[in-house]
């Protein structure tokens, strides 16, 4: 059995080929204006692994790229960026999965996740955590995961209360507002961390919430162990039973929002991982995710 060293962490989810048009206008719906169109690695776990990579981590992907050759050139995109694709489950006849998203001056308008490849692989992609390679039922993985949202929900449901998991430090995101309710199962797993932002949180409660503070506390109150709740710009909160806080992010002019989520979530692993305390570690994630959007941080 591989043994997680101290620097690798499991990204399990989505990796795909983004493909994002975004314009400097106002932007509706049937607007027509000039921009830029950038194809670049993304999906959820792929965001997030490149994140980990920039903080000195191992992402090890657990996900399904098709061998055709958008897949072929998207695995050697993931291992040039640091990422450990030893164990990605590779389909001969399933396509590489994408996304494709336009963004405006007023933020993102529109977007469409096509990962039915990753869907239909189903738990292929956690064969390694059962066969020995990375762990199994017997000796769990013991290492941080990364999970997110893009797989289904009978799989998520599975993951929840696979013994597979039973050891893991366990951090969950819904990959975005419209797959927020396939997180139920974590809301009682006892141990997992849920990354959302207002409107998921909304989602999972099935209420509207005008602050992450009110967010936070009513997912503690339906059973999460531990949540961090970001609304954009606005103050963020990351609460337990023993602790609530919340703190401002910096101020920033925002040039992009696809993966803003994604990094935050990882600079906050991350910092964790690196010994920060909460409020070092909130504060570092929300200086991460501030500095992504406002272009700071290369693409």
């Amino acid at each position: 059995m591989t043994r997680a060293s101290s620097k690798d962490i499991l990204c399990i989810g989505s990796v795909l080929w983004d493909v994002i048009g975004r314009s400097a206008s106002h932007m509706r719906q049937g607007s027509d204006v000039p921009g830029r169109i950038t194809r670049l690695p993304g999906g959820v776990a792929m965001n997030i692994a490149m994140t980990l990579a920039r903080f000195g981590l191992r992402p090890v992907l657990l996900t399904a790229i098709g061998r055709d050759p958008e897949g072929n050139e998207l695995v050697d995109a993931c291992r040039e960026l640091g990422m450990d694709t030893t164990h990605v489950y590779r389909s001969e006849d399933l396509p590489t999965d994408r996304y494709m998203a336009v963004e405006g001056a007023n933020g993102l308008i529109a977007a469409i996740a096509d990962a039915h490849s990753l869907e239909a692989a189903g738990d292929k992609i956690l064969r390694p955590l059962s066969s020995g390679t990375l762990g199994s039922e017997a000796a769990p993985y013991d290492g941080s995961v990364a999970l997110d949202g893009n797989l289904t929900k009978s799989l998520l449901e599975i993951i929840a209360r696979s013994p597979a998991f039973a050891r893991a430090d366990l951090r969950v995101a819904p990959a975005s507002p419209g797959k927020a309710e396939r997180l139920q199962p974590f809301l009682t797993h006892g141990r997992a961390t849920l990354y959302v932002n207002l409107e998921e949180a909304g989602l999972l409660c099935q209420r509207e919430f005008t602050d992450t503070e009110a967010a936070a506390t009513a997912l503690l109150e339906r059973g999460a162990a531990r949540v961090l709740v970001t609304d954009g710009g606005r103050a963020a909160t990351e609460a337990d039973a023993a602790r609530l806080l919340t703190q401002e992010p910096p101020k920033v002019l925002v040039t992009r929002v696809t993966g803003a989520g994604d990094t935050f979530m990882a600079a906050h692993i991350a910092s964790e991982r690196a010994g920060a305390s909460r409020d070092e570690a909130l504060d570092r994630a929300l200086l991460s995710a501030a500095r992504y959007v406002s272009g700071e941080t290369p693409l």
